[in-house]
């Protein structure tokens, strides 16, 4: 895999990661499809939910607030249902369905759980359709303590300071063509290493933890998925992008060893969903719908266990 920036074999340094942040453009409004929705969500569900500034992005603070949703009347006697979206923020429903969810079904389930619902945790991704953040750094292998990502840095740290326990963590996530066209020859440049590609799966998938991996949860998400759109077939190798499947749509990551998202809480279920938004099979509406058949799908599981 070629890529315009750095010398092959070398990993970048600081010049190459200024070079690369400087390449990039913004191609929509955070501020328009983000927290203008946000804020209409907030008065159109005021009697249930509210929205906290839990921080902003250093390289542009007014125009980056980090925004989550919660409940407004939140119970320490329920269990309590974490959603992120927008970890890379390139990928677009991971937001959107996030939001789509808030508006739609959070309701449904406020007797149940308390809900923190992160919908856009990396807005400058959101902006610029990356990955990354500014300094090159993918907020999604930075879950960890030290984190070089300020975005992850700020969801652990409002989790920590409010003793956010969830019972339930689902990561809104998509697979897309630009994995292999862009951001996996970024990677290979950016650390001097190898990267093979691998055949994008063509519908919907989720990834358990290998620590946890909580078959049944997985099952029934894909159930309720599939009622809304397709799920992407294993290839030829039995596998999804490299990883071995667990079942019918289903493979698992080391979640906390790698830093994901989906690792950072010791929540019992967890999950990240994986929308390909580039089949000719789906459009915008019907990816953000998977997203919010993944979150109904896993909390009608949990209440069939108590």
């Amino acid at each position: 895999m070629s890529y315009p920036i750095g010398t092959p074999g070398k990993p970048w340094q600081e010049k190459e990661k200024q070079q690369w942040f400087v390449e990039q453009q913004v191609k929509r409004s955070y501020q328009q499809q983000v927290v203008d929705k946000i804020q209409s969500l907030e008065q159109e569900l005021a009697q249930f939910v509210e929205v906290e500034q839990y921080g902003q992005l250093s390289i542009e603070p007014s125009r980056y607030p980090l925004l989550v949703i919660r409940s407004k009347h939140f119970d320490d006697n329920k269990p309590t249902v974490l959603v992120t979206g927008g970890v890379h923020g390139y990928e677009t429903s991971g937001v959107q369905g996030a939001l789509l969810f808030v508006k739609t079904e959070l309701t449904r389930f406020l007797q149940q759980f308390n809900f923190i619902v992160f919908p856009c945790v990396s807005p400058w991704g959101y902006e610029t359709i990356n990955r990354w953040n500014p300094k090159a750094v993918d907020p999604n292998r930075s879950f960890s303590e030290g984190s070089p990502s300020e975005e992850a840095s700020a969801v652990m740290a409002y989790c920590k300071s409010q003793k956010i326990t969830p019972i339930c963590h689902i990561d809104l996530h998509e697979t897309t063509d630009s994995d292999n066209a862009e951001f996996r020859p970024a990677l290979a440049a950016r650390d001097a290493i190898n990267q093979k590609t691998w055949n994008i799966p063509d519908g919907y998938y989720c990834v358990g933890d290998t620590g946890n991996p909580q078959h049944a949860l997985q099952s029934a998400i894909i159930k309720s998925v599939e009622k809304v759109t397709h799920i992407a077939p294993a290839d030829d190798k039995g596998q999804l992008i490299g990883v071995d499947i667990e079942q019918n749509g289903v493979i698992n990551y080391d979640k906390k060893a790698l830093g994901l998202c989906g690792g950072f809480t010791d929540a019992k279920y967890v999950t990240t969903t994986e929308v390909y938004p580039d089949s000719p099979l789906v459009d915008d509406e019907n990816c953000n719908l998977a997203q919010v058949a993944t979150i109904t799908g896993a909390l009608d599981f949990i209440l069939k266990q108590a």
